[in-house]
Formats: C-alpha cells, sequence, structure tokens
C-alpha cells in the first residue's frame, strides 16, 4: 500500500477487477473470503461522505443498489470501486469493526506494483479519521530509500521517543483534508538564497504521495542557480529529463560534492537535506536536481522526507521533522 497524506479514501484492488487491475506484489484481495465484508449502498451516510473524502460525486450501480467511489490524483490516476466495509486488523490485539474503504474494480495511472491507497488525510473517511478516537489524532512515518526500511505509526503514542522539532499545521479552507505548513527560508552550501521573505509566502504542503518538491517559481529560479554555479565546478551538465530541468552526468553514489540543502519552516523546524535527498538519478550515468518549479500550491514531496522521522500530530496542529533514520 502507498501511504499518503494528499489524500483521504483508503482502497485497495479487490477481486473480481470487473474493469482492470494493474499487477501488485502481492495477492489480489478477495471479499468473497472474508466473513466480515459488506458493500456499502448509495443511500449509506458514507456514501454521501464520498464528495468531501474524494472530491467527487459518489455514483449508484442501481442494479444492486452499491455505492461507486471514485479516487482521482494530480497526475490523473484513479481508482474506482465499491465502497466497502470490512474489519481492519492493524496488531493481533488492535482490530477497528466497520472499516471504510474503497474495493477496487478500476485503477489507472502510476501506482507501481501497491495493492492500493492508504489514505491519512484530514477527513473522517481517512484511516487517520476512522482510528482516532481510539489512538489519538496523531500519526508518524519514516520513507525509506530505496531498500531500506520504513515505518508508519497511528497515534499520540507514536509521537514519542525522537527529537521532533515542530512547525506549525495551518489549514487553508478551500483544503481542509491536507497539511499545510510554512516554508519561511532554503540555504545552499551554507547560504541563503537572498529571496525576499514574501516570496516564500505561498500555499505549501507536504505530501507522502508526490515524489518531487515543487517550488514557487520566484524561489526555485534562485535555487537552481544557487545549486548549478556549484555543482558545474564539479559535474558536467546534462540535458533535463521530464519535469527534471537541472541535470548533471554521473551516478549519485559517485557524487561526493553534493552542497547540502536546507529547507527552513516557520518556527526554526528544517530538514537537512543530504546528496540523496537532493538528487534522483533517473538513469545510467543521469542524475538530476529532485526539485521542480511550478506556479500553483508548492508541495515538499517524499524524496525530500525519506530517512527523516515526520510527525503529524493534528490534535496539537503541528508538523514535526526528526533525524536518525527509519530506525
Amino acid at each position: 500500500m502507498i501511504v499518503d497524506t494528499g489524500s483521504s479514501l483508503s482502497w485497495l484492488q479487490c477481486k473480481p477487477c470487473v474493469v482492470y487491475c494493474h499487477v501488485q506484489a502481492d495477492p489480489l484481495f478477495d471479499p468473497s473470503a472474508s466473513k466480515t465484508y459488506k458493500s456499502l449502498s448509495c443511500t449509506s451516510s458514507q456514501c454521501s461522505s464520498l464528495v468531501d473524502a474524494t472530491l467527487n460525486n459518489p455514483l449508484c450501480e442501481t442494479s444492486s443498489n452499491v455505492c461507486v467511489y471514485t479516487a482521482s490524483y494530480g497526475d490523473s490516476s484513479y481508482s474506482m470501486g465499491y465502497l466497502s466495509q470490512d474489519l481492519l486488523t492493524l496488531a493481533p490485539s488492535q482490530t477497528l469493526p466497520g472499516f471504510v474503504y474503497g474495493c477496487g474494480q478500476d485503477s489507472e495511472g502510476l501506482f507501481g506494483r501497491a495493492a492500493g491507497i492508504l489514505g491519512l488525510g484530514r477527513n473522517k473517511l481517512s484511516m487517520l479519521g476512522q482510528v482516532s478516537s481510539k489512538f489519538g489524532y496523531a500519526f508518524s512515518y519514516c520513507l525509506p530509500t530505496r531498500g531500506g526500511g520504513g515505518f508508519l505509526s497511528i497515534g499520540k503514542a507514536s509521537l514519542a521517543g525522537s527529537a521532533y522539532k515542530f512547525t506549525p499545521m495551518t489549514t487553508d479552507p478551500g483544503n481542509p483534508s491536507l497539511y499545510f505548513l510554512r516554508l519561511t527560508a532554503i540555504t545552499v552550501g551554507g547560504r541563503a538564497l537572498g529571496v525576499a521573505a514574501a516570496q516564500y509566502r505561498v500555499p505549501t504542503i507536504i505530501d507522502s504521495g508526490t515524489v518531487i518538491t515543487r517550488l514557487p517559481m520566484s524561489v526555485y529560479t534562485p535555487f537552481q542557480q544557487a545549486f548549478v554555479k556549484i555543482m558545474s565546478s564539479k559535474y558536467a551538465r546534462a540535458p533535463g529529463f521530464s519535469i527534471l530541468d537541472t541535470c548533471f552526468k554521473g551516478n549519485l553514489k559517485d557524487m561526493q560534492s553534493v552542497p547540502e540543502v536546507r529547507l527552513i519552516f516557520q518556527g526554526g523546524a528544517d530538514l537537512n537535506l543530504r546528496p540523496v535527498n537532493v538528487l534522483l538519478q533517473v538513469d545510467e550515468g543521469l542524475t538530476c536536481l529532485a526539485f521542480a518549479g511550478n506556479n500553483g500550491v508548492a508541495i515538499i514531496g517524499n524524496h525530500q522526507q525519506q530517512t527523516f522521522k515526520v510527525a503529524h500530530d493534528i490534535s496539537t496542529a503541528r508538523i514535526g521533522f526528526a533525524t536518525g533514520g527509519c530506525n
């Protein structure tokens, strides 16, 4: 499952895959094998709640009176299927009866080999919203680099034991389920960009489901220029790749002179990014800056979050970062 803080409804591919299911690493879920599974009707309150959870109107399979969800994403990927309930088991002694999720019958797009999406947005239908009354309205995670091990921990207890630096969590009335925070500065090689503070004041979300960090063009351009000025003295430039316009010849593991990039947030919380967080090897001998310019909402993507412990404490409206890897 893909852990996604940028969406709310959880879903997984289910037999019989009426339209299309992509190849996934684990066996397909068979709802007929579950004694606690049931589909939800078109008139259920959960079906009506899909509008807020997915920003899409639910459909109704009239012949069976089953609610049909549509979960769509910024890269045009989507899932459609039956809104369902089942027993959720988090651990042998921790279960949640009547967990609401989507039983996917048509999954199209960039989901890799994942079985589905684990939605952790601020909405009552998200996994977090459904378990918060039992465990507390908070969670933490650590996203690994390729080949490493990560974790997802639910509840207030998940915030203990790490030296988090916190920044205020803000809310946008137009997107109440997303996690907003305020980026206040960026340094490259220990030097600030020299960008006016007002240029950073754009809506900014932190999203585990988006790979590449997007910055407003007024910040990205001087950031990119400062980074290239240092990197180009050591590594030859290469043509851009997809949305990544700043690339270099060479493999990431061989790049030893990458300037440190520091993202600084309101209140002093920060992410001191290592080369593995700053660069992305997209092909043999081709490595690119893992940031892109954007004219809309700024996004702190998952590539920059890798190996950091990231805490979302919704009950006190704060987001925290801690170093130490995914131990």
